[in-house]
């Protein structure tokens, strides 16, 4: 594709219709610019941004700021699409400013725009500021699999009519195959005749599926990383992970592209979205959602859940989902307390903004020796159950796995029986432990250890360190609830989560506290709001 400068650089006319001429340099460096880019030279585009820690950066995926960002950007992002200059206009703002307006028509079809503010520096001309937008895609194939408007209509009247629903790729759609993240399982899935449980509950309700989503394959991974498919973007922490495995689902509230995400959490799949994408996210008490239609990773940890931007509209759907809370639930406490050794396990920024949410709670010191313990256990359950889920279809293909989760089934496939009896026996006691230790009290936690992690960083140790945090829910098969916070401006102001933690069937009573603490849709800063 030419990129040759046909279309030379010409002024803007002025509000009174007279224009500067363009400064001396400028075209050459715009069309060095061009060429650069054109040829991926890495070198020659990071001599033409401004050094220092102002220059920007934005597109639709979010705003870099900076030029080291910008750099490790380009060197991650495997080129630009290939593209021609067609049209370019110049406002001079003096000899040495000047901002430069290109529309691009792009190899694969369609039109963008490029907007540049160059300045004349010391190494000559630089471009200090950067907007860059191309045509959206027609289906964006990293959040959804199958979108429609809408895939299937709901009652059309009901608690939720006008809400639609982004169902996660593990849930039966009736009229469709289920494909569960994974190419291969999805060529050979059969068309579901019925709707999957939840699926139907919330139709019933007057809310329409918006579209099957995207999630990790077999819904094993907490990153939302799929092999196949790429990662959903994350549109409060741009260039980061999105959270997995209910990625999709989590992406498309995240996004606007649905109002409610329907997934599932076995070792932290809701929660950990939710809080590297500013949701709120409930995993629900095990059992209290019949999993009719879902497919299955671990039966003994797996739970229905979902995703909101809203904890007004995440009761809602409990109101459809949820049971009616048995009488012997009564009495339960809205009291939060906090055990500093869990806070511990996160990083300082987000501990500091999970404590901001409840600053004035109590302490309490847990006997959390045997936590490692208790998650080998978990895994080691996990995996089993994981492999007598899927090891049937895996046996002589694991090779259509990527390489994250296929090595987890990998490990999974040299279980013993005996090792996973030795793991359970472990798993109930900690179950038991688990549910004394929380009583009628609400424990508040950090829901991941760390912000979203960037799309480049070792993904494994935030999974170690998140999954010490999230198995709890897991090994008490209790209720959990994120609440979206914000870490401090001075460590990025990026979004983090809450997780209120109760006894089983304390679901309500965890979407009713999560209204009070998290407002209305809104991400709380840490330290902004008191907790009486």
């Amino acid at each position: 594709m030419s990129t040759s400068p046909t279309p030379v650089p010409r002024p803007a006319p002025g509000p009174s219709g007279a224009s500067k001429p363009v400064p001396a340099g400028l075209v050459e460096a715009f069309w060095a610019y061009e060429r650069a880019l054109m040829s991926d030279d890495l070198d020659a585009l990071d001599r033409l941004f401004a050094p220092g820690p102002t220059t920007l950066r934005g597109d639709a995926a979010g705003l870099l700021v900076g030029h080291d960002a910008i750099s490790a950007f380009r060197g991650r992002r495997g080129g630009a699409p290939r593209r021609r200059i067609v049209q370019t206009h110049v406002q001079t703002v003096d000899d040495d400013h000047a901002l430069v307006v290109a529309v691009t028509e792009l190899e694969r079809g369609g039109r963008g725009l490029q907007t540049q503010l160059w300045a004349r520096l010391a190494d000559g001309w630089q471009v200090t500021a950067a907007h860059v937008a191309v045509p959206p895609p027609a289906l964006d194939t990293r959040v959804w699999r199958v979108v429609g408007e809408p895939l299937v209509h709901g009652a059309g009247t009901g608690p939720l009519a006008g809400e639609s629903v982004a169902v996660k790729d593990l849930y039966a759609v009736a009229g469709h195959r289920t494909g569960a993240g994974n190419p291969a399982w999805l060529d050979a899935a059969p068309t579901a005749r019925d709707h999957a449980h939840a699926v139907a509950r919330l139709l019933a309700a007057g809310a329409d599926v918006r579209g099957i989503a995207r999630t990790d394959e077999l819904a094993w991974s907490l990153a939302g990383t799929n092999a196949h498919t790429g990662a959903p973007p994350n549109p409060r922490a741009p260039y980061r992970v999105p959270g997995g495995s209910s990625s999709g689902s989590a992406s498309a509230v995240s996004l606007g592209h649905a109002t409610i995400g329907l997934g599932t959490d076995t070792g932290g799949s809701i929660r950990v979205p939710a809080a590297y994408q500013g949701l709120f996210g409930i995993r629900t008490t095990h059992g209290a959602v019949a999993v009719d239609g879902l497919l299955p990773l671990a039966p003994s940890f797996d739970t229905v859940g979902w995703l909101t931007r809203s904890a007004a509209l995440l009761a809602a759907v409990g109101d459809v989902l949820l049971p009616e809370p048995p009488a012997s639930s009564a009495g339960g406490s809205e009291e939060v307390v906090v055990v500093p050794a869990l806070l511990d396990l996160a990083s300082p920024e987000v501990s500091a903004a999970v404590r901001g949410l409840a600053p004035d709670t109590s302490e309490e010191r847990w006997p959390l020796e045997d936590l490692p313990a208790w998650l080998d256990a978990f895994r080691t359950v996990q995996a089993w159950e994981a492999w007598q889920s899927w090891g049937a279809w895996l046996e002589g293909r694991l090779h259509v796995l990527g390489p994250d989760v296929r090595g987890r089934f990998e490990q999974a496939r040299t279980l013993t029986d005996a090792e996973a009896g030795a793991a359970r026996a472990v798993v109930d006691e900690a179950r038991t432990t688990v549910r004394a230790l929380v009583g009628g009290r609400v424990l508040l936690l950090p829901s991941a250890s760390s912000v979203a992690p960037r799309l480049d960083e070792d993904l494994e140790p935030v999974r170690a360190s998140t999954l010490l945090l999230t198995c709890l829910a897991g090994l008490g098969g209790l209720p959990a609830v994120s609440v979206p916070v914000t870490t401090s401006p001075a460590a990025g102001g990026l979004p983090a989560g809450a997780c209120l933690l109760a006894a089983p069937g304390r679901d309500r009573d965890l979407l009713r506290l999560a209204g009070v603490l998290g407002g209305e849709g809104s991400a709380r800063s840490e330290g902004t709001r008191s907790f009486n």
